[in-house]
This record gives structure tokens, C-alpha cells and sequence, in this order.
């Protein structure tokens, strides 16, 4: 069998995170949504999403045993079984959504008469609008330490840290280092990835994940669910937040209710607000309706693309968006939306041109020993084309 994550339906929703990637490539939990598919039915999982994104992401679909299936939903085991049995012309729905889908002429991507079902499979966790990955945040960690640690030995926590709660709930990959510090599994489960490290004087509470290579700074002070994706660093407050991977927030400062993308960096004492002076909810941009929305959310902070950045002492409203390739900085709150390839803060914005975006983005890559490609390069040069009409400064 051969798994497709089809983008939802007007994935501008979920921009700027999918801005510059598929869908499917969120990480959500401890894994993204592909390995989770990857991992529940050991089948090759690839995506269809936008140009020049599929270009970087290719797709593969085979005439005689291919599935079709939101990129938003994750899987748990009872769903991966129903997919396995279907047939040709067979879909799946949950919620009266379409979910998964197996076509009879698979290249023609035609959608219509198929034989819809209702899963069996409950409480599925299903990425509607972008506040879902922090919302469901607790839930996925849970479901990717159980399957990930299933059968496996943890390496042994140090006499010298203290651990509050079930040492079944904490898994130490090889290669990590966890140093005197605090770890409480009474919450939830924590993961330390391989060769992460926990530096001296941190306090975690799960549900807390952190992925290979990433670090959390002397006395880091985490809340679940929290999740720290690959070559991650985090310092000061967070409370269930989750960084996509190669993000740093290293320093004092408090991140809440929020999703940071790739390549992104909190300068110190930097805060975002996640609960209004009034108590209201929370209203966030969408791209897809170019107004801010009811999240239905009394918690939201701050979501920030890729490449994008901040000064010291940056202050973020309550529910604000930063697009892809942003420079904040100066005294004073930015606005609740900063378009992409925006400079400034505010005290007023210009355009930051794309070169300049390579210039900084192949040095800051270069530390992790990456390399900006030229793939890259167009997928940047492409929201910034798309995204002009924002930046009417």
C-alpha cells in the first residue's frame, strides 16, 4: 500500500507554517504527521501539496494500491486498519469530513462517486486551523510515547536529577544528557531525544517531548505539552508550545500557546501574551479569509513562520501571526499580523528584500551544517510573491 497526504482543501489556512511546506509535514506530538502514518502502517508515505513546495516534497502514486488522505489527520491503530481495507471507490469520513479516500483511477485525482463510510476509530486528532497543533499538542505526545518507547529500554536517569512520578513515563534515547534537574511525569510523559541535552537546574513538567540534538538552556522552566523538534534550543518560560525544528528561544522570556516553524529565533527577554486583559477569545489571522478569526480559543499565542525572528525585549500581543522571513525588532507591541518579509516593528515596517533573506538564511543554516538550496530559494521567492499584497507600507 502507498500513502498519499493530500493537502486539505484551502491550505491558505494554514499559512505561514504551510507557507513552506506540506501539511503533512507539521510535528505535532513527537513526530510529524508522515512518520506517524510511517510508523503505524510501515508503508511509504509521501505528500501532495502546492508548487514549488511539491517540487521539494515529490510525490509518488501508483495506479493499483494508493491512498489518498487528509494531510490534517493523525493516525491512531484502528484507523490505520480501515485503511488498509479499502477498496478501490471506498473513502472514509469522520465527522461528516472526508478523511481517506482509495480512487479507482488514482492519477486523475477525481474525487467524486466515491462509497463513503464512517471510521470506527474516536477521538481522532484532526489539524483544522493552526491553533489545533498546540490544542491537541498533550494528547499527541502521549500517543508517540507510547508507540515510539512500545518494547524499548530508556537509558537511566542520573542519581543526580530527581524525578517526581511514574519512571515508566520518562524515555532517555541514547546519546542524551539530562543534569541535575527536576522531571515530573505526574502530568504526562517526557522524551529526551537522542544526543539531547537537559542542562543543570531545569524543571519539566510533562507532557514534554524533545526531539534529537535539541537543547533546554540552565534553568528552563517548561510546561506541557510542550515539544522541541530537532536542533531546537530553550531557555526561560514555555508552556505548551511546540517549535518545528532548527528554532531557538534560548533565553529568559515566556512563550505560551504557540508554534514557532524552522529557522526561527526569540531573541532574550522577549514575551508573547497569551490570554487577553479581558479574558475574550482570541482572534487570529487567516490568510485563506484575509481577516482575523474566532479561534474559539481563551489561550492563543503567537504563531511565526519560517526564518523569522525577533530582538531582545520583543513584545507580542495575544494571538499574534508572523508570516515567513520577518525581522521584529524596536520598543512597542508589532502588529497582531506581520506580513511576510516584513523589517521593523512598531515604530513602522519596510520590505525585507529576499536577498537579504538568503544572505542571513545560509548563514544561520550553515551552523547547523545545512545549506539553503536553490529548491529553497524558490519556495521563498514564491511567498514573497504571493504575499505582496500585504505589505503596503
Amino acid at each position: 500500500m502507498n500513502l498519499v497526504l493530500i493537502d486539505p482543501p484551502s491550505r491558505e489556512r494554514f499559512y505561514p507554517l504551510a507557507s513552506t511546506r506540506p501539511v503533512g509535514a507539521f510535528r505535532i506530538g513527537i513526530l510529524t504527521i508522515k512518520e506517524k502514518w510511517e510508523r503505524h502502517t510501515q508503508c511509504p508515505v509521501s505528500y501532495k501539496t502546492a508548487e514549488p513546495i511539491q517540487e521539494k516534497y515529490p510525490c509518488l502514486i501508483t495506479d493499483d494500491d494508493t491512498v489518498f488522505i487528509n494531510a490534517g489527520v493523525c493516525p491512531n491503530v484502528l484507523l490505520a486498519e480501515e485503511i488498509k481495507h479499502l477498496t478501490p471507490g471506498d473513502a472514509l469520513k469522520y465527522k461528516g469530513e472526508l478523511i481517506a479516500a482509495k480512487l479507482k483511477e488514482p492519477q486523475k485525482l477525481n474525487f467524486s462517486g466515491l462509497t463513503f463510510y464512517d471510521t470506527q476509530a474516536e477521538e481522532l486528532t484532526v489539524i483544522n486551523q493552526l491553533p489545533d497543533l498546540f490544542t491537541y499538542n498533550d494528547r499527541e505526545i502521549r500517543a508517540d510515547f507510547a508507540r515510539l518507547t512500545q518494547g524499548r529500554a530508556s537509558q537511566p536517569l542520573p542519581a543526580h536529577n530527581t524525578l517526581i512520578g511514574d519512571a515508566s513515563q520518562l524515555f532517555i534515547e541514547a546519546g542524551a544528557k539530562v543534569n541535575a534537574s527536576i522531571l515530573n511525569t505526574q502530568s504526562g510523559p517526557i522524551y529526551i531525544g537522542a544526543d539531547a541535552e537537559v542542562m543543570e537546574g531545569c524543571m519539566v513538567r510533562g507532557p514534554f517531548a524533545m526531539c534529537e540534538h535539541s537543547v533546554l538552556k540552565m534553568g528552563a522552566k517548561i510546561y506541557g505539552a510542550t515539544t522541541l523538534g530537532p536542533e531546537c534550543r530553550a531557555g526561560g518560560e514555555v508552556n505548551n508550545s511546540l517549535m518545528f525544528g532548527y528554532s531557538n528561544k534560548g533565553h529568559d522570556g515566556f512563550l505560551g500557546n504557540s508554534v514557532l516553524g524552522e529557522w526561527c529565533n526569540i531573541g532574550a527577554d522577549s514575551n508573547n501574551s497569551n490570554l487577553k486583559n479581558n479574558y475574550a477569545e482570541v482572534k487570529l489571522w487567516n490568510y485563506k479569509n484575509d481577516k482575523f478569526d474566532r479561534t474559539g480559543l481563551q489561550f492563543c499565542g503567537l504563531i511565526m513562520g519560517d526564518h523569522s525572528k525577533c530582538a531582545i525585549n520583543t513584545m507580542f500581543n495575544t494571538g499574534t501571526v508572523v508570516g515567513v522571513a520577518c525581522n521584529i525588532f524596536g520598543s512597542g507591541f508589532p502588529r497582531n499580523f506581520v506580513p511576510d518579509f516584513s523589517w521593523g516593528g512598531a515604530h513602522g515596517m519596510e520590505v525585507y528584500q529576499v536577498n537579504k533573506v538568503f544572505e542571513v538564511a545560509e548563514l544561520v543554516m550553515q551552523r547547523r551544517h545545512l545549506s539553503l538550496s536553490e529548491i529553497d530559494k524558490k519556495i521563498l521567492n514564491s511567498v514573497f510573491e504571493q504575499t505582496a499584497k500585504y505589505r503596503k507600507f
